[in-house]
């Protein structure tokens, strides 16, 4: 029902065409008696506000929301009127939608502000979309009873789009995002670093790759984006490598400087494979192949904790024992309490193929040193079926935990993709080699570092084999410059020079000024490069004072000239930035904040570092798809086609892990194989000439 239009008591105003009906007062004649002229169709879209009636046979139109009636024949009278009053009328749910009204909104700090509130269909489609796509609810979840209630209850305007309509509606918003992303790494002025990694889907039992792009962009902001997440054949080399390549080339990518994988045989056929296949990469592509750090830490600890102690051994038995049944577990607990252990976390197993679960294991255990006594005392059967932990176990163990959380520590850091870390990368290295060496002076600890030792020397050892873009990276950090590689160095080799054959201080200085001079000499070759291709002039400096020559005494003419050819000598920007002295440490110092701000000062050397500070250590990026694609296809959606996995993928790394909008987690998503299919000839268009706008508010 349609409440009255006005009150008696309010004033009110017409327009000269108006005629007000109050239906208390005068009756409409809906068929008039009297013959009238046909009135042909309406086609005018104010109609959809108004009901066509007759006064006195002339035909009027009265407004659905108001009932106000407004004459509109067709001879003399247009509808004109209906459109002025339609788009004015209070009552006229349309217009509400630019009305604005104050609403409560509570701010993070949980003080609360009053600000305007205007209905917006776009808004509303949007938010809904994201409400699907961040939140990860199933499309048909629109189809419940309980969400339609709720919406209608929060606005009774929104009309909720059905489960297809979502679908299409988020296809489409993966293809607007990624003709975004397109252009941006198709462009040749772009240095894109690639990470990749394969996994096998349990449920469909189906060979996946992934890849992930790292760049840094013009704001100096470090970005990752999934852009690959294809089915493989088989995880062969070269299968692998012509994925990436196809990935590469299917992007439009101009310029890939790395590629970092993990340690599998695979991978370096998969790299030897681009590495003959990509054009323009720097000294032959000697340096694109970056080894992940963080399967490299795991390797050299798991050769280490190979060596079976026997306290940690014990400590697992008993672990394992006391979590074999819920009484166990049951009396464990009460016996934590008997002896005032507060702990909210309790014993966990440990997977032998895991160092990292080993420690966790430990490091619960023996806080709960107490409670291993008193259940001991509890079960009589603890005694008999397991070696009980003893005092010095815990001592060893505690140790144990002391020596891997470094390795924990740095596994973690150099997991971190959201800022550079490849500037790090050699400290780190440094500093992994002297734990070792320090803790493997303890007896307990001998056996297990010599073990270490040998696999670091395996993949760390050589400096001249380390990777360039390493030094360089190091070089570019303005705490550090060549004044850090040289301390590495002297201590490095002091570490590694044999007992029986030690080196005097002259000879470790020597050493390490001929590896210092090489390093800058490669370096230089670098910069180079850069300037070679660079409109910033290479030379930098103040002019200098004519000198005037006097041309009858050639002899004292000769000398003049090379005096001012000698003194006119300039500083270049890569000697300036190398003489200059280090930035002091500051606490939370952002490397790219800095480069940021002195790009200015240092033209060719900013672009440099903006190239070398997005190089990937470690394959972290890409593994963590992983458990995204382990949440989509799962058993309930073992039918998804492949497109469709690539856009939930790609989609929900583009919005949850992205500093800018671009898209994330879309969950059960179009397995209609129509939708799949305009979904690829979509992306078949955005990778040739022709790219569509498009509106996802369609």
């Amino acid at each position: 029902m349609v409440d009255n239009w006005v009150d008696n008591n309010e004033a009110t105003q017409f327009d000269d065409d108006e005629v007000f009906v109050d239906n208390t007062h005068q009756e409409i004649n809906e068929e008039p008696t009297q013959k009238r002229k046909r009135v042909g169709k309406t086609r005018s879209n104010c109609w959809k506000s108004f009901e066509k009636i007759f006064i006195d046979g002339v035909r009027h139109g009265k407004c659905k929301w108001c009932e106000r009636a407004l004459k509109a024949d067709g001879n003399n009278t247009g509808t004109s009127s209906l459109n002025k009053h339609a788009n004015n009328c209070k009552k006229n749910p349309e217009n509400l939608k630019n009305q604005q009204t104050l609403q409560f909104k509570k701010e993070p700090t949980g003080e609360g502000s009053v600000s305007t509130w205007k209905h917006d269909d776009k808004r509303i489609k949007k938010a809904m979309l994201n409400l699907f796509v961040v939140g990860g609810l199933p499309f048909k979840f629109v189809e419940n009873e309980a969400f339609i209630e709720y919406t209608n209850a929060l606005n009774g305007k929104v009309i909720v789009p059905c489960r297809t309509t979502i679908s299409k509606k988020v296809s489409l918003y993966y293809q607007e995002e990624r003709n975004k992303l397109v252009t941006f790494l198709c462009n040749p002025l772009n240095t894109i670093h690639l990470t990749t990694d394969c996994w096998t889907s349990p449920s469909k039992r189906v060979h996946y790759i992934v890849i992930t792009a790292h760049f840094i962009d013009d704001n100096w902001e470090m970005h990752k984006r999934i852009i690959n997440f294809k089915e493989l054949d088989s995880q062969r080399g070269e299968d692998i490598g012509k994925e990436v390549l196809k990935c590469i080339q299917g992007w439009g990518i101009k310029n890939v400087m790395t590629c970092t994988v993990d340690n599998a045989c695979s991978n370096d056929k998969a790299i030897e494979f681009l590495k003959n296949k990509l054009p323009n990469l720097y000294n032959e592509g000697k340096h694109f192949h970056i080894r992940c750090m963080a399967h490299i830490i795991n390797l050299i600890v798991r050769d280490g904790m190979n060596k079976n102690d026997e306290s940690v051994k014990c400590l697992q038995d008993a672990v394992r024992y006391i979590r074999k049944s819920t009484q166990r577990i049951a009396l464990f607990k009460k016996c934590m309490k008997a002896v005032g252990v507060e702990s909210t976390k309790f014993l966990c197993n440990d997977c032998p193929t895991r160092w990292n679960s080993t420690y966790d294991l430990l490091k619960i255990a023996v806080d709960l040193e107490k409670a291993f006594y008193e259940y001991e005392m509890e079960d009589r059967s603890f005694a008999r079926d397991v070696v009980t932990p003893v005092s010095e176990d815990f001592v060893t163990c505690r140790a144990m935990v002391s020596f891997l959380e470094k390795f924990k520590v740095k596994t973690e850091l150099v997991s971190t993709t959201s800022k550079p870390l490849v500037n790090r990368f050699f400290g780190e290295v440094c500093g992994i080699y002297k734990h070792i060496r320090v803790w493997s002076k303890n007896k307990r600890f001998y056996s297990i570092g010599k073990d270490m030792i040998d696999k670091y020397e395996k993949y760390w050892g050589d400096f001249e084999n380390l990777n360039d873009y390493m030094y360089f990276a190091t070089i570019l950090d303005p705490r550090m410059k060549t004044e850090f590689l040289r301390h590495a160095f002297e201590t490095l080799i002091k570490y590694k020079m044999p007992e029986n054959k030690p080196l005097s201080e002259l000879d470790i200085t020597a050493k390490t000024k001929s590896l210092i001079k090489d390093i800058e000499s490669r370096f230089e070759n670098f910069f180079n490069c850069y300037n070679t291709n660079s409109n910033v002039p290479f030379e930098t400096g103040g002019s200098q004072d004519a000198v005037h020559i006097d041309d009858d005494d050639d002899f004292v003419g000769d000398y003049f000239a090379q005096s001012v050819n000698s003194s006119a000598s300039k500083e270049t920007e890569l000697t300036r930035y190398l003489n200059e002295g280090q930035t002091q440490g500051v606490k939370d110092f952002d490397i790219l904040v800095w480069w940021k701000n002195n790009a200015s000062r240092y033209p060719i050397l900013s672009r440099m570092a903006k190239d070398l500070l997005g190089i990937q250590i470690s394959t972290v990026a890409s593994e963590s798809a992983f458990s995204t694609s382990g949440r989509i296809i799962d058993s309930y959606r073992a039918n998804l086609s492949a497109p469709i996995i690539e856009a939930l993928v790609c989609t929900q790394d583009w919005v949850r892990k992205s500093k800018k909008p671009i898209v994330d987690n879309i969950d059960d998503i179009l397995k209609d194989d129509d939708i799949a299919k305009e979904l690829e000839d979509a992306i078949r268009t955005q990778n040739g000439n022709g790219k569509r706008p498009i509106d996802i508010n369609e």
